[in-house]
């Protein structure tokens, strides 16, 4: 009797040893995919949920597919923010997770849609409203990349790797060729590399370059709307038509130089002495001596105090001179002009060639000239 009863009792056991162990679940799980709006995943964003209730944050990153997932999030109340580059996108309230998966998306365009239409507009207002978001991010994203180019292409420059910015603004104008700071800087490029040149072709052909690359800068900015409401634009202008027109005088394009030269004075008077004088120099190494005398005397109107513009004045004025006997006679105003630019610079760079410009014609050193003391009345 004994020996029955105990089978049936071991096979109890033995079927409860069989049985799984169970356990009794407290966490939940999260996940979702986050996109902008134009559809993209969001890469490399940072998806926060911070619990009301529990205290508990979870940080989670999305992968390259805009996707994030995690395991063992204690239930109960959360916030939810992406946020990319320490910049928020959006946010959840109150996203309840429990025991179970709770699904979270971040989608961008449909969420402007959903803003758009709580505030009244229409599903076609809205629409319109997304498209110029997504038009707005992808300008955002191209300015970005197009500054970094600038700034690379900037630093090459610096160190005189002309090549390097050369290529590195082909590159940026390849993305986006209707910005002219673009044709400008790569007009510096070529201009700046010129002289580097040791095969005279080639440095005719960067000077040529880079004139063609500052008339692409000039005629896109003069025809756009943009520009024009910008408030240095003129100041913009003008710096490239300086550029332009120091491009034309190593080229030996005088008359091209100094067209431009004077657009830049009309597009911004304040720094009319600077184009002015540039003018100047020009005019002067290309032996136009009465052309050269009107540019300098412009400059001083505009800036009596720039000493040089005397000095080249009375350089300009020594060309004129003429011989009475072995006595070299000048023009009216020559001693004057470069009197005034030992009173303005006495220890300037060019103050031993003035003294030597007014030793060759006999006139005495006045570094006080204009500052004459009258004599003591007896």
């Amino acid at each position: 009797m004994t020996k029955y009863f105990i089978l049936p009792l071991l096979l109890v056991l033995a079927v409860g040893l069989l049985a799984p162990l169970t356990f009794a679940q407290t966490t939940g799980t999260i996940k979702g995919v986050c996109k902008d709006v134009e559809g993209k995943p969001i890469v490399q964003a940072e998806v926060q949920w911070s619990g009301t209730d529990s205290g508990h944050t979870y940080k989670l990153k999305t992968n390259n597919k805009g996707e994030y997932f995690s395991l063992g999030i204690v239930p109960g109340k959360y916030n939810v923010t992406l946020g990319k580059d320490g910049k928020e996108i959006f946010n959840f309230k109150g996203v309840m997770v429990g025991l179970d998966e709770t699904s979270l998306d971040f989608d961008m365009k449909k969420e402007q849609s959903s803003q758009a239409q709580a505030q009244g507009m229409t599903p076609e207002q809205a629409k319109a409203r997304a498209e110029q978001a997504a038009k707005n991010e992808s300008e955002k994203k191209t300015v970005g990349t197009l500054n970094d180019k600038l700034r690379a292409a900037s630093a090459a420059s610096d160190a005189g790797d002309f090549e390097t910015a050369i290529a590195t603004l082909i590159e940026a104008n390849q993305i986006d060729s209707t910005r002219d700071l673009l044709w400008f800087k790569l007009g510096d490029a070529y201009r700046m590399s010129a002289p580097k040149q040791a095969d005279p072709e080639e440095k005719k052909k960067r000077y040529e370059m880079a004139a063609v690359n500052y008339q692409k800068a000039i005629e896109m900015r003069s025809t756009s709307e943009a520009a024009q409401k910008d408030p240095d634009n003129n100041t913009k202008m003008a710096a490239y038509y300086n550029n332009l027109a120091e491009t034309f005088s190593k080229s030996n394009k005088v008359d091209d130089a100094v067209s431009n030269y004077n657009k830049a004075v009309q597009l911004d008077p304040t720094h009319a002495a600077t184009y002015l004088f540039n003018e100047g120099a020009i005019l002067t190494n290309a032996g136009k001596v009465d052309d050269a005398l009107v540019a300098f005397d412009k400059v001083i109107a505009a800036d009596p105090a720039k000493a040089d513009a005397y000095y080249w004045k009375g350089v300009n004025l020594i060309g004129k001179a003429t011989l009475k006997g072995d006595k070299m006679v000048a023009p009216e105003g020559t001693a004057e002009a470069f009197q005034k630019y030992l009173e303005l610079q006495p220890e300037g760079k060019l103050a031993q060639p003035a003294k030597d410009m007014l030793a060759s014609i006999g006139a005495t050193i006045e570094t006080g000239f204009g500052n004459k003391k009258k004599p003591a009345k007896k």
